[in-house]
C-alpha cells in the first residue's frame, strides 16, 4: 500500500510529466507555426516541469538509499514510466523545434 507521502510524490511525477509533455508538443505546435520565441519558451517550461518531477523522484531515492524501502506500486510504476516518456518527448521535441528553425533559415544555437 502506498502511503500519503509517496501517494504526493507519485502525483509529482504524474502531474509533473504530463505537464512537461504538454509544454514540449506546444513547442513543436509553436514552432510549425513559425512562432519560435513561444516554441523555445514551452521547452524551458517543459525543463522546469522535469526539474520539479525530478526532485520528487531523487526524494524516493534519497529515501531508499538511506535504507528506508519505498513501497513498490503499480501507481509508482505509472508515474516512473510517465517521467520517462516526458523525458524522451521533451528531447525529441527541442530537435523538432531546431529541424523547423533551420527550415526557415533561424539560428537553432542553444542558449
Amino acid at each position: 500500500m502506498v502511503d500519503e507521502q509517496n501517494l504526493e510524490t507519485i502525483m509529482g511525477l504524474i502531474i509533473n510529466g504530463g505537464n512537461a509533455k504538454s509544454d514540449a508538443m506546444e513547442a513543436i505546435q509553436a514552432a510549425k507555426k513559425g512562432n519560435f520565441e513561444e516554441a523555445d519558451q514551452k521547452i524551458k517550461d517543459a525543463d522546469a516541469s522535469l526539474t520539479e518531477a525530478h526532485r520528487s523522484q531523487t526524494g524516493m531515492l534519497t529515501k531508499e538509499a538511506s535504507g528506508d524501502p519505498v513501497a513498490l506500486s503499480l501507481l509508482m510504476v505509472h508515474g516512473q514510466d510517465h517521467l520517462m516518456n516526458a523525458i524522451t518527448f521533451r528531447d525529441l521535441a527541442a530537435e523538432v523545434v531546431d529541424v523547423y528553425k533551420a527550415i526557415a533559415g533561424v539560428s537553432t544555437e542553444q542558449e
